[in-house]
């Protein structure tokens, strides 16, 4: 295992720049925050919490939210925590602060203070900065989670953590790809490394953080291959900063076979990999994320799904899972709405807990393919990076070898097709350039010929476009009347 964490000269030189971006960076004190991270207890740090209810078997549940003012956000929390009994609790970013437009998020504040109502679409940590984070966090009882889709999040990071926040989402590659079209692969990455080193930072003091990359990636249709290999590649380059506290995740693909498949397959092969790399220490959980496509506008279709996503996940043994909300075709929702979607995934949870599912000779096949697609893309990045992960991505992403669905980066090759075969497994129609063997592909095709001579139609670009609008259609596939 080579050495290839930052050295503390290299962070340090950039620890300067970054917290000079905005003023509330100079509210950071490392050495302050260490002592004001041990002061909270067990019951609200993330990584604790998390692996406690891997431990015992328990899926815990948590919303997503988030809205500009303090006052407003600390309501919209407590009251997922109380009404809607969320067992961890998010804090949404709002897209500004994504986009590193403090500026822009400071008149949204202020606009929204004379509006007396959020006219941002979540909460501007860093414009709140260290002081306001810490309001929130001291307000709840559980522990809350920064999710957002920044590619540099590393002046978030600093002022979250030092603000009492236990968990971070997000990664190099998921919120970048997915996110932004002009960010260079290397240049996220790099970034990110900042993140995870300061992450391995407060590890090294003795405070747990959950680091969570962004599984669902661009949420639509994403064979679980391509995500588990980016997850599993950012797993690798947190663990190489000193991550200990691990989360990685999975969206909902819609075919329970798959999707429980997906989850079970994830954690081993990631294991496999990180003890590949060397690392043994550390903490792996998975999260399950509820389906991220198209919902029904009916509210009752909308818990149907809701409910459907939750048994997906349950059954496939997720540590946590994200959970969607009635009001998810009409945009943010109401409080009340996020509560009912929390409450009506934890019935369908506590109803699922300790029961198991019959997998027979169909899991195993999936299975079995699964495992052999992510060799197959792994073994050529590490060809591509002579052995090093990181190169290898890089090197990868330009050669299209990996290659993310409907991504806008213009760094990604944006070749690769997918779609539904006859049981809406989703299957790969056109590879472009990914590293997958003839074999698998040609399984792969014969998958959605089933499909096409069941329908009655060839094989093209049309299902792929039916495939995407179906669930709010009422329908897994999508089939021609």
């Amino acid at each position: 295992m080579g050495d290839y964490k930052l050295s503390e000269q290299e962070f340090n030189k950039i620890r300067n720049e970054v917290l000079q971006t905005w003023p509330t960076g100079a509210e950071v004190d490392f050495d302050e925050a260490v002592e004001y991270q041990k002061a909270i207890p067990e019951n609200k740090n993330f990584a604790k919490v998390l692996w406690k209810a891997h431990k015992n078997g328990v899926t815990l549940l948590q919303p997503r939210a988030g809205v500009a003012l303090i006052k407003d956000h600390i309501e919209l929390l407590q009251y997922l925590e109380s009404e809607g009994e969320a067992d961890l609790l998010p804090t949404t970013i709002d897209a500004y602060t994504r986009l590193n437009k403090y500026e822009n998020a400071a008149d949204g504040v202020e606009k929204s203070l004379a509006a007396k109502t959020s006219l941002l679409n979540g909460f501007p940590a860093v414009n709140h900065g260290v002081k306001g984070c810490r309001i929130v966090t001291e307000s709840l009882k559980v522990p809350v989670q920064i999710r957002h889709g920044t590619p540099d999040a590393r002046l978030l990071a600093e002022i979250s953590l030092a603000g009492g926040f236990t968990s971070f989402e997000g990664g190099g590659i998921s919120y970048n790809v997915p996110y932004a079209k002009k960010v260079p692969i290397q240049k996220s990455i790099d970034d990110w490394k900042y993140v995870d080193r300061l992450v391995g930072a407060y590890e090294e003091r003795g405070i747990s953080i959950n680091r969570e990359p962004f599984g669902p990636l661009t949420g639509t249709l994403v064979p679980p291959c391509i995500s588990h290999v980016v997850g599993i590649i950012e797993g690798i380059l947190a663990l190489r900063q000193g991550v200990k506290s691990l989360t990685l995740g999975y969206g909902q693909g819609g075919n329970l076979l798959q999707d429980v498949v997906a989850l079970k397959a994830l954690k081993e092969v990631a294991n496999y990999y990180f003890k590949k790399e060397g690392f043994e220490d550390y903490e792996l959980t998975t999260v399950f994320h509820q389906w991220m496509g198209g919902f029904p506008a009916d509210e009752a279709k909308a818990f149907a799904v809701i409910s459907w996503g939750t048994a997906a996940g349950v059954m496939a043994g997720a540590d946590k899972i994200i959970v969607k909300t009635p009001h998810e075709a009409r945009g943010i929702p109401t409080k009340e709405a996020n509560a009912q979607g929390i409450k009506c995934s934890k019935q369908v949870a506590n109803l699922l807990q300790g029961q198991n599912i019959l997998l027979g000779g169909r899991y195993q096949e999936e299975f079995d393919l699964l495992k052999r697609e992510i060799s197959d893309l792994m073994d050529k990045i590490y060809e591509l990076g002579d052995g090093d992960i990181e190169k290898g991505t890089v090197a990868a992403f330009e050669a299209g070898t990996l290659d993310v669905p409907f991504a806008p980066s213009i760094y990604n090759n944006g070749k690769i097709l997918p779609m539904r075969d006859n049981e809406g497994l989703i299957r790969i129609y056109n590879k472009g350039s990914l590293a997958l063997s003839d074999e698998v592909m040609e399984y792969h095709k014969a998958r959605l010929e089933e499909r096409a001579n069941y329908e009655r139609r060839k094989v093209s670009f049309q299902m792929v476009t039916d495939d995407i609008y179906a669930i709010s259609k009422g329908r897994l596939i999508g089939r021609t009347k």
